[in-house]
C-alpha cells in the first residue's frame, strides 16, 4: 500500500477553510455489552472516531446492526442497561461528557444537544399536547413561564411549517399526520437551539414528498442556527442531499469515511460499493423497457454481537476477500492518497480499485 497513509481513526466534518472548533468530537469510542457470569464483555463499537463542526453534517451509514443508533445513544448518555463506554472520549463543545454524571447529562440533553428519534409516535407522549411537550424543555432549560413557553412552542411550530400553529399547539400526537408528528419532533429538538442535533432515521415511514420537505426544513434550520448535525441513515439519497461527510459503519467499526461527493462517486470499500449498488436509479418510458435495471445485493447478514471476528468482519460477505482478509487483524483506516480526507479500511483496497 505504497500510496496509502495511516490516518487517525477519526473523521472531521467542516475542518477545512473557515471552519471553527468541532462541536462534537468522538475519539476512539469503544462500547461493550456486559454478558455477566464471569464472561468477557462483547464489543459493540470499536475505536470509533467522528468530529463535526458548527453548521456541518456528518452521516453515519450502514445496515441495521452496524452500530449507528448505538453511537447516538452513547453520545446522548442513553445507553441501555448492560452497555457501557469502555474506552475513548466524547466531547461536546470541548467538554468531556464521556462519563458525565446523570445530572449533568440531563442539563445538556434537550438544551446543548438534542435527538430526533426514529418513531415520533413512540417518542411523543400520547397524553400531552404537542405544545406542552415542546414547552417542557423550554421551561426546564430556559426557565420560561407557562405562557412564554406556549408562545415559543407556537413560534417553533411555525418554524417547522405546521399550518395553523395557534390551534395545532393544543393537538395531541394522534391528531396529527406522520409528517406533522415528525415536524413536531424537530420543533422539540430545536426549541432550545442546541449546538448538536442527532437525527436518527428522521424520515422513517414518511412518503418521498414529505421526506424531501423534512430534509429541506432541517437544512434551513441548520443554516439559521449554525447547528452541527449527526444524521443516522441507511438512505444514500438522503446522504447525498444532506451530508458534508460520511462514515460507513460495519459491525461496530468505521470501514470508510470521507467527503460525501468522493464517497459516492469513488467508494473504496467493497461494502460501500455494495450499498451504492443496491440503490435503484429511476428510468422512465422507453428507457426502462429497453434496459430493465438489475439491482445488486450484498449476500449474507451483519454478524451478530459475540460473533464478530478480530479480522475483517465483512470478509465472509465480500466477493473480493482473500486469505489475508480472514487471517490478519482488522485493517486500519488509511488515506487513499497523501493528504486525502478519504480513508478506507481494507487490505485489498488498491487491488480492488485497480
Amino acid at each position: 500500500m505504497t500510496a496509502a497513509m495511516a490516518v487517525p481513526d477519526q473523521m472531521t466534518a467542516g475542518t477545512g477553510q473557515g471552519a471553527g472548533a468541532p462541536v462534537l468530537e468522538i475519539d476512539g469510542l469503544t462500547v461493550t455489552l456486559d454478558q455477566g457470569r464471569g464472561r468477557a464483555p462483547v464489543p459493540v463499537l470499536e475505536n470509533l472516531g467522528v468530529s463535526v463542526a458548527a453548521g456541518r453534517t456528518v452521516a453515519l451509514v450502514g445496515e441495521s446492526g452496524c452500530g449507528k443508533s448505538m453511537t447516538a445513544l452513547a453520545i446522548m448518555g442513553l445507553l441501555p442497561e448492560g452497555f457501557r463506554i469502555a474506552g475513548g472520549h466524547i466531547r461536546l463543545a470541548g467538554e468531556d461528557i464521556t462519563h458525565a454524571p446523570g445530572r449533568r447529562l440531563r442539563r445538556l440533553r434537550g438544551n446543548a444537544m438534542s435527538m430526533i428519534f426514529q418513531e415520533p409516535m413512540t417518542a411523543l407522549n400520547p397524553v400531552y399536547t404537542v405544545g406542552d411537550q415542546i414547552g417542557e424543555a423550554l421551561s426546564l432549560h430556559q426557565g420560561l413561564g407557562r405562557s412564554e413557553a406556549r408562545a415559543r412552542a407556537i413560534e417553533m411550530l411555525r418554524a417547522v411549517q405546521i399550518p395553523a400553529a395557534e390551534s395545532r399547539v393544543d393537538n395531541y400526537p394522534h391528531q396529527m399526520s406522520g409528517g406533522m408528528r415528525q415536524r413536531v419532533m424537530i420543533a422539540m429538538a430545536l426549541a432550545c437551539r442546541p449546538k448538536l442535533l442527532i437525527a436518527d432515521e428522521p424520515t422513517t415511514a414518511l412518503d418521498v414528498t414529505v421526506q424531501a420537505q423534512v430534509f429541506d426544513l432541517l437544512k434551513r434550520l441548520q443554516a439559521e442556527n449554525d447547528t452541527a448535525i449527526v444524521m443516522i441513515t441507511h438512505d444514500l439519497a438522503a446522504v447525498a442531499d444532506m451530508a458534508d461527510e460520511v462514515a460507513v459503519l460495519y459491525a461496530g467499526r468505521c470501514i470508510e469515511r470521507g467527503p460525501v461527493a468522493t464517497m459516492l462517486e469513488r467508494p473504496g470499500h467493497p461494502y460501500t460499493r455494495g450499498l451504492i449498488a443496491c440503490v435503484p436509479h429511476l428510468k422512465l418510458g422507453a428507457a426502462a423497457a429497453a434496459e430493465p435495471e438489475m439491482l445488486d445485493d450484498i449476500p449474507g447478514l451483519v454478524p451478530p454481537l459475540g460473533q464478530r471476528a478480530a479480522a475483517c468482519c465483512f470478509a465472509p460477505r465480500c466477493r473480493h476477500a482473500a486469505l489475508a482478509c480472514t487471517t490478519r487483524p482488522q485493517p486500519p483506516l488509511e488515506a487513499v492518497s497523501a493528504g486525502s480526507r478519504h480513508a478506507v479500511s481494507c487490505w485489498r483496497r488498491e487491488e480492488i480499485g485497480a
